[in-house]
């Protein structure tokens, strides 16, 4: 179960704001973040509660305009992956719940930026900026997780131009993030059955239309609001396709790869917590007649720690650089940051936790729920084995 966050034993390090990834700008972020996510307050017990209030509190401090671009009232011309690496390293730090309301904002709204007609960007993510429209993305299905193609869920169109028809949308949708607080989904679905990865289009579908039933609530080890999403004859009008019909499938990839270096990031933020605690905790337990920190054991595992979180942040802010600079490649480096950072964070918190010893376990301790937030980063947008599977190929392509 999730409480109140216990506070930080110390503020989050700054120092990695040195390094040539970033500009003023971002530094000027964390500036003003740092303190003010350390002075925010939730009582995360019902998480559903807990993510709208966080989302309430983030849009009216602003740090939802990161999720959007200047025009549609963000904080910065374009989506920028370093500056959502910052905001969600930082929130983790503090509450992965808040990091996960952040997150979602700009996942669940980032193909109405990538690809959204103007109407469709003005109606959503001005809301979605001040945090009055809560988003969430539906891709995955029972059957349809890391095989996208193998999606079932179906929308038909009325009639064979669409462009003033509707799509009547069938199928089920599972571990959608936000599901049942969201206010609008943006739903992928086959548009051409037989058309595999290439049949798949993008819509915009909000939660109170007739036939869309996000009542089935999912429950996990780590608290957070997922759902399964039901669609039965759901009908949405042409002007709710978002981006090119059977495009869907590189929207959603498009999507994924921007906010891929921030789930890196957000694993790194719970590594440094964990690092944090595991110091905290060493310097303040006494055994033998000496503190925890003394023993040399204690030294070595700290030092492990501290360079597991350091090669996963260098991995991190490369991956978010290379994408704000225009590289050509990308999605490798992107992998490689995701898929290092969730694992060095398990292996950190797992340090952290055996650190503490009995009291590690204990329901209500940092490490504890440290423990069972990061054991989903490893799967979700992306499991460890999928990214091993880009990495692989993009070397060999060499």
């Amino acid at each position: 179960m999730h409480v109140a966050t216990p506070p930080a034993p110390r503020p989050p390090s700054t120092a990695h704001l040195a390094l040539p990834f970033f500009d003023d700008a971002h530094r000027a972020l964390a500036e003003g973040l740092v303190p003010w996510a350390a002075a925010q307050q939730v009582d995360e017990t019902d998480d559903r509660a807990a993510c709208r209030d966080w989302v309430q509190r983030l849009g009216a401090g602003g740090w939802l305009r990161y999720c959007v671009p200047a025009a549609h009232g963000g904080a910065l011309p374009a989506l920028d992956s370093r500056a959502l690496v910052l905001l969600r390293e930082t929130l983790a730090y503090h509450s992965p719940l808040a990091d996960f309301a952040f997150a979602m904002q700009g996942l669940g709204s980032g193909a109405i930026t990538l690809a959204g007609s103007p109407a469709q960007q003005a109606h959503y993510l001005q809301g979605v900026a001040r945090g009055e429209l809560i988003a969430a993305f539906a891709l995955s299905e029972p059957e349809a997780g890391s095989d996208v193609g193998a999606m079932q869920t179906i929308a038909a169109s009325t009639d064979s131009t669409s462009a003033t028809g509707t799509f009547c949308l069938n199928g089920t949708k599972t571990w959608i993030s936000n599901g049942g607080i969201a206010d609008f989904y943006c739903v992928f679905a086959k548009t051409n059955p037989s058309g595999g990865t290439r049949g798949i289009s993008a819509f915009i579908v909000d939660a109170n239309t007739p036939g869309l039933d996000a009542s089935r609530h999912i429950h996990v080890m780590a608290p957070h609001p997922l759902a399964t999403l039901q669609f039965t004859n759901c009908n949405v009008p042409a002007t709710a396709l978002l981006g090119d019909e059977n495009g869907g499938f590189k929207l959603a990839m498009r999507t994924l790869d921007i906010f891929r270096a921030s789930v890196a990031a957000a694993a790194l933020g719970m590594a440094r917590r964990a690092l944090a605690e595991a110091v905290h905790h060493a310097r303040q337990r006494r055994m033998f007649g000496q503190t925890l920190a003394d023993f040399q054991l204690t030294q070595a595992k700290i030092g492990e720690m501290a360079a597991l979180v350091d090669s996963a942040a260098l991995l991190t802010y490369r991956a978010a650089w290379l994408r704000d600079t225009g590289q050509a490649r990308v999605t490798a480096e992107a992998a490689m940051a995701k898929m290092t950072a969730t694992e060095n964070a398990q292996r950190v918190i797992d340090m952290a936790l055996q650190l503490h010893g009995g009291r590690g376990v204990e329901v209500g301790s940092k490490v504890e729920s440290l423990y069972r937030d990061i054991r989903s980063l490893r799967i979700y947008e992306g499991a460890t084995e999928v990214q091993q599977l880009i990495i692989g190929k993009a070397v060999l392509q060499e």
